[in-house]
């Protein structure tokens, strides 16, 4: 086991190297460009050279490449061309608001899908089956550009208007945390989330409740329950689980539309905003930490598998 995990980090620092390595090329490999795009279009060609130099890029490449690698293990990654203050003051606490809105959203989308799911694979073929899965199919060909401002039609307007109550349309937190700011964001994202989950789900479990050992245990008179709990239910999770941990580096990097939507000041937001005004070193950091989450959550998922079901093996 501990072999297995030295290897998928291994594999994990390796990919985040590769990464960053295109990264690099891609967006630092022309300094006349990095000057322009930091010190504005207007500067002279003395002012670019005088910055060039004071900030290394006339070094060899390799050089400036492990410089670059270096100051990003440590989180220095420069300082932003729009805030004029260093990535990192800017960076974290975007990460944190993306992570409280993603913690609910996924657990939320988890814990209806898990369940409907569950329910929907227990009763194969059944109405209640049919039903959630035309319900998530429904839910999930909704992306979140059109549910958001049909659920801000709903909540913002209509309700407010009928029976006096209803939400918040932004969720910018200009007078400091509140919870109630972020029901419709997180609405929006659970509705778009919930039917992967939930359709993974039933087709994991009916697929178990198919298999020999659940009829078995059913024919020698256990309890319907304690088969789905103690037999049933942990194979049938191995798939879902995969999925659940793809949506939280969904929920870090793709929730762009949904924070812009409700002016939600978090990572994807904050990416958008980098990408518009060109800030190099902003979008550099913010696609690091993207890669980051992404090969982090694999790993752990293929290190959850072993632990769900110990007879899978890894090579």
């Amino acid at each position: 086991m501990l072999i297995f995990i030295a290897r998928r980090i291994g594999t994990m620092v390796l990919t985040m190297l590769v990464v960053s390595l295109i990264l690099f090329l891609l967006l630092e490999i022309n300094v006349e460009g990095v000057a322009i795009k930091v010190l504005g279009a207007f500067t002279s060609d003395q002012q670019r050279e005088i910055w060039l130099e004071e900030n290394g890029y006339f070094d060899p490449l390799p050089l400036r490449y492990a410089r670059w690698v270096g100051n990003a293990v440590v989180g220095d990654f420069g300082e932003s061309v729009r805030f004029k203050v260093p990535v990192s003051e800017i960076l974290l606490p975007r990460i944190w608001s993306t992570a409280v809105l993603g913690f609910w959203a996924l657990l939320f989308a988890s814990a209806i899908g898990l369940f409907l799911g569950v329910i929907a694979g227990m009763r194969e073929g059944s109405k209640l089956d049919r039903t959630v899965s035309v319900g998530s199919i429904v839910t999930t060909s909704v992306p979140e550009f059109a549910s958001a401002p049909l659920l801000s039609a709903l909540f913002v307007f209509y309700l407010p208007q009928t029976i006096g109550w209803g939400l918040p349309g932004t969720s910018s937190m200009s007078s400091g945390f509140d919870w109630v700011q972020l029901i419709l964001p997180v609405m929006v994202l659970v509705l778009y989330d919930f039917g992967y989950i939930a359709r993974m789900t039933r087709a994991s479990m009916a697929e178990v409740m198919m298999t020999h050992y659940i009829r078995t245990a059913v024919l020698k008179g256990l309890p319907y329950g304690t088969v789905i709990r103690k037999h049933a239910l942990r194979n049938a999770l191995i798939a879902p689980f995969t999925v659940i941990m793809l949506q939280i580096n969904w929920l870090l990097s793709g929730v762009i539309v949904v924070e812009f939507f409700f002016a939600y000041k978090g990572f994807g937001s904050l990416l958008l905003e980098a990408s518009l005004n060109q800030d190099i070193f902003l979008i550099e950091a913010c696609a690091m930490v993207a890669v980051f989450v992404a090969v982090a959550t694999q790993t752990l998922a293929d290190i959850g598998y072993t632990y769900l079901n110990p007879r899978i093996r890894f090579s």
